[in-house]
């Protein structure tokens, strides 16, 4: 401390400030400036070529959960993509991590065939392409689902990604496996066909529609083979009670059989007036048709075409996007116009960096209607978006 400072000390005590508290004011003022230094503002998008956020430490090969971590916060700290991170892991937006867990940081530099050198003697491989899923896979090698999810170490929610390698489980049956199979899908057909089924309808729920037929929400995923986090839509065919199945139903059944759903290009009020704010934003933007019509469908999937003040976990808004996950906040998940402009992304995106919207995916315009749509949402269900397409396209023509 200089001599200036001491004397200017000196008079202050005497004039009877106590030296604790001035020791603990002077600390706080010389504390600030550092501290202001340390706050980092949120980075926006101002140019089309956007820089990566700086890293605040190297990425290491592989990172621990500690408690309070998210996908978003560790990509942000090592200067990564949320949506990289959730690549490199397997995981999709809903994904939930846990303290303990270990990530792989490495990305494409890291050869994650780690564990497949273990399994790569009793097992083969198959290296995933665009619009595969594990049951054609497990189906196009003699297995089952399970098996392959089993040598791989993933689960049913599990998404898997183009360039991705799996390890096939040696348990396929060579003869035996195929007949087994077709008898295996057969069996169901019966109990589906014979009973009592319900069209769904715009703003049904399933716990709805278990309770106007007196069963539950279990029972109905059961009968119509549906994941805890299926998602329904008009004019899909439900299964609400299973049939007898007297005797002479085998010979009935293949004449019963239920088509595909259909599903229907009509829109309810709030659902046409949130197509058309898609529509005007793609518009203000210069997104072409295709990529409007990609908008359309992913709203559609995602929420029904509605925008939603819940979602699975903190899903939110047209297009159910998650704020954990670097999103934007719970407010700006459910402002429609803002939600959608981040879901095009580009470099207008009102989010910055910290998501990857359609038109920062790379070549986009010559992916497929679902791959497109999967690169931005990363969904455990990605064949639904590529149902809408036909649709989304009717929709531009009525409502743009």
């Amino acid at each position: 401390m200089r001599t200036p400072a001491v004397a200017r000390r000196t008079r202050t005590l005497q004039l009877g400030v106590p030296a604790a508290l001035l020791g603990t004011l002077s600390a706080g003022i010389a504390a600030t400036p550092a501290s202001a230094d340390a706050v980092s503002s949120p980075i926006e998008r101002l140019q089309a070529t956007p820089t990566r956020i700086a890293p605040t430490e190297a990425p290491p090969a592989v990172y621990t959960v500690r408690p309070g971590d998210t996908i978003s916060s560790i990509a942000n700290r090592f200067g990564l993509r949320t949506v990289e991170v959730l690549a490199w892991n397997g995981l999709s937006w809903r994904s939930v991590i846990y303290p303990g867990q270990t990530l792989s940081l490495a990305g494409a530099s890291a050869p994650s065939p780690a564990p497949a050198p273990v399994q790569a003697a009793p097992t083969a491989k198959h290296t995933v392409v665009a619009g595969e899923t594990v049951f054609g896979i497990a189906q196009k090698h003699g297995t089952s689902v399970d098996a392959v999810l089993a040598a791989n170490g993933l689960d049913r929610s599990s998404v898997i990604y183009p360039g991705q390698q799996l390890a096939l489980s040696g348990e396929s049956a060579p003869s035996a496996a195929p007949p087994a199979s077709p008898a295996q899908t057969a069996a169901p057909a019966p109990t589906a066909t014979g009973g009592q089924a319900h069209a769904v309808a715009a703003g049904d729920t399933l716990f709805a529609i278990a309770k106007k037929y007196g069963t539950t929400v279990a029972q109905l995923l059961a009968l119509n083979g549906l994941g805890s986090g299926a998602i329904i839509y008009p004019g899909q065919s439900l299964t609400v009670a299973a049939a007898p199945a007297p005797a002479p139903a085998p010979t009935p059944a293949p004449a019963a059989a239920t088509p595909p759903p259909q599903l229907f290009a009509n829109l309810d009020a709030e659902q046409a007036a949130n197509a058309s704010l898609i529509i005007r934003v793609g518009r203000e933007l210069g997104a072409p048709d295709r990529a409007i019509a990609i908008a359309l469908a992913t709203a559609m999937v995602e929420s029904s075409m509605r925008n939603l003040s819940w979602g699975d976990r903190d899903s939110l808004g047209l297009f159910q996007q998650r704020p954990s996950m670097g999103w934007g906040s719970p407010e700006q998940a459910v402002d429609a116009d803002r939600s959608t402009r981040v879901f095009f992304g580009g470099s207008s995106d009102p989010n910055g960096q910290a998501s990857r919207g359609l038109f920062d995916i790379s070549g986009w315009e010559s992916m497929s209607f679902t791959d497109a749509a999967q690169a931005v949402q990363i969904s455990a269900y990605p064949d639904r978006y590529g149902q809408w397409e036909t649709q989304a396209h009717q929709w531009l023509g009525v409502h743009g």
